[in-house]
């Protein structure tokens, strides 16, 4: 069966902490050795950043009443002994909410109260506010003050049906799904927008993040969540009732929210939870089992997913199971299998990511600092090749020698200019690269889009709006790519040239492709159509949704657009930052050359002193490339050992 999630999130983090330790000694010994430059120094920081704040989420979205808050007690939080989130008959979590853990922020409950709706401000933009949030303290010694104070997410208020229209939760063409009204005319509603657990348990400390949504009508007030917070979780747990399947309120979330392309298709989960309903001492083992297989062909085949990711589960059994350690219990809740398949497709499918981006990342750290040795190999060798042709030479011809060393060093200060003009060309093509993915490019693209949706009424042509806004958006990505190319060929003549006239050994970094940013915006296209549908029709009639959506809309494009500079930024360093290692390394020569012309002419035995010294400078060097090699060959091996689910036993801390 495998490991259990929890299991599987502990050899991952310890892999993470081995890697990082290793890498955080490469690092050290690079800084000793004078190997860190300023493109080796920002790409071993992104390396350990990317390591050390892996965050892994996993959503767990169903309507109301399907035993979302119990799945996630059974599955993360047995061990405190209790229920943690609540998860009493009705509706418990009335708001979405994230459980996660910052060291820098206190042990704390942080609540967003739903007037937020009613300004057209974005969940991320209120993240940045927490003066607007309602703290509450978590005593993480008492797991029943805990649990208390979580009740809150449950909590509710009372609004006028304009208020409730305004946040998002009451359509006049939709009367069906609209809250019941009570004597006064007012209408039931969450009384928070958002809830932020901060919490020190140990999963969440190793970077777990859980997204518990609530049902079909919250999410769909709060497009952010679909467009932006779904999306990013490495899964989705969709859970359903095992006595009722698929009904129309489940159809309409997975259809308009959670359907999507077959490439994160892997990572959705179906849970049929509440198993033990049909539990019946008149029912058979085997009818119960038909019934179940049933049921699972059943919603496999209406939500269009392969029969082995519909997983029925009783997450009350499950934790009353692991409560009591009753193994037998345990194993009828199906809850062990739900759990094995988590870490497959969730630790599975990050621990490859982070392999890929880790080899690269290992493999362009190597690439420049050997880049470094060879400057400094290379200089050793002309050092030795004019200190042996001056063998045997009197002191006129060592004079002269220094000479044409302090003429070589005049002229090559001089040669200044050119190096500069480089430099001033690469940092405007650079400028103008950054200028079409800044804010204020990507808000003009939007314009008409923004226009479109802050239109009054029916949106109409909102679609080929938004497609003539991504196809804009995409053009200018295809634009920077091309931009980066022609400072390749720039920087690449410049480099030929300058090693021509000055010996070096400049060499231009492949341009990173902007490919996966593409996918990232096609993903992003593809999120926000479901909006677009008749479905939703009636919800863009109201200004606070379509702008509340296109805000979510402009922060994940912004975010796209940032990462594709910080990429495109990391990769002009690694130019200039070669160009930077050869002039200081040249300017050190031209010292040392001069040094040891005037030890040569002090003394007899100068030149075989000094000649001896470059030749264990050479077995210095090749012993930092042995060393190297050594340290990032063990950081690979690492890689490598990274706990697969199949085989944790095979993971072992170097």
């Amino acid at each position: 069966m495998g490991p259990s999630f929890n299991k599987q999130f502990e050899y991952h983090s310890a892999w993470r902490r081995e890697f990082a330790r290793q890498l955080k000694q490469l690092g050290e010994w690079m800084t000793i050795h004078e190997l860190m430059d300023a493109a080796v120094q920002e790409g071993l920081q992104r390396l350990e950043g990317q390591v050390r704040s892996d965050k892994v989420m996993v959503a767990f979205v169903a309507e109301f009443s399907r035993g979302k808050s119990e799945l996630i007690n059974a599955i993360f939080f047995a061990d405190y002994g209790r229920r943690i989130m609540p998860a009493s008959a009705g509706r418990t979590t009335m708001c979405p909410t994230e459980l996660g853990y910052d060291a820098a922020v206190p042990h704390c409950l942080r609540l967003l109260p739903i007037e937020t709706r009613l300004q057209k401000q974005s969940l991320a933009e209120w993240r940045l506010r927490p003066e607007h949030w309602v703290e509450t303290s978590l005593d993480v010694g008492d797991a029943g003050q805990i649990a208390k104070c979580l009740e809150k997410v449950a909590q509710v208020r009372r609004v006028s049906v304009d208020d409730a229209r305004a946040m998002g939760f009451w359509h006049d063409d939709l009367p069906d799904d609209n809250p019941s009204q009570d004597a006064q005319g007012l209408v039931e509603v969450p009384m928070w927008r958002h809830a932020l657990i901060n919490l020190p348990h140990p999963l969440l400390k190793q970077g777990l993040v859980i997204l518990d949504t609530p049902g079909l009508n919250a999410v769909g007030a709060e497009p952010e969540l679909t467009v932006s917070l779904i999306p990013q979780a490495q899964a989705v747990v969709f859970i359903l009732g095992a006595d009722t399947g698929v009904t129309r309120s489940d159809l309409s979330i997975w259809r308009e929210h959670l359907a999507s392309t077959s490439e994160s298709a892997e990572a959705r989960l179906v849970v049929l939870n509440k198993i033990d309903t049909l539990w019946d001492t008149l029912t058979s083992p085997q009818q119960i089992q038909a019934q179940l297989d049933r049921q699972c062909q059943s919603s496999a085949e209406m939500l269009g997913v392969r029969l082995d990711q519909v997983l029925p589960v009783s997450a009350q059994k499950g934790l009353v199971a692991k409560i009591a350690s009753d193994g037998a219990l345990l194993e009828a809740s199906g809850l062990p299998i739900l759990e094995a398949a988590l870490a497959r497709g969730i630790m599975g499918q990050r621990q490859t990511i982070l392999r890929s981006a880790i080899r690269s990342g290992i493999s362009g750290l190597r690439g420049d600092t050997l880049r470094l040795l060879n400057i400094r190999r290379r200089d050793l060798d002309d050092q030795m090749l004019e200190l042996r042709s001056l063998r045997g030479k009197n002191a006129a011809v060592i004079g002269a020698m220094r000479t044409r060393i302090e003429q070589e060093q005049r002229e090559f200060d001089l040669s200044a200019s050119k190096i500069q003009a480089v430099r001033a060309v690469h940092l405007k093509l650079l400028r103008d690269v950054f200028q079409q993915l800044g804010t204020q490019a990507l808000k003009q693209q939007m314009s008409h889009l923004v226009g479109a949706l802050q239109q009054k009424g029916l949106k109409l042509g909102v679609r080929k709006q938004y497609a003539e806004a991504f196809k804009g958006i995409k053009s200018t990505l295809d634009k920077v790519q091309a931009s980066a190319t022609e400072i390749h060929a720039m920087l690449d003549g410049s480099f030929r040239q300058l090693n021509a006239d000055f010996g070096f050994s400049l060499q231009v970094p492949e341009v990173p492709s902007l490919e996966s940013f593409a996918l990232d915006l096609d993903r992003i296209q593809q999120g926000h159509l479901q909006y677009l549908g008749l479905g939703h029709s009636l919800k863009l009639v109201q200004p606070e949704f379509a702008e509340r959506l296109v805000r979510a809309l402009g922060m994940r494009l912004r975010a796209v657009f940032e990462s594709a500079a910080n990429d495109l930024e990391l990769w002009s360093k690694s130019a200039t930052a070669q160009l930077d290692a050869q002039l200081r390394e040249r300017k050190r020569g031209f010292s040392r050359r001069i040094e040891a012309v005037d030890r040569i002419q002090q003394a007899a035995s100068g030149l075989e002193d000094r000649i001896a010294e470059i030749e264990d400078g050479e077995l210095a060097l090749k012993r930092l490339d042995h060393r190297l090699q050594q340290l990032t060959d063990q950081m690979t091996l690492l890689v490598e050992k990274a706990v697969d689910v199949e085989f944790p036993g095979e993971f072992a801390l170097a």
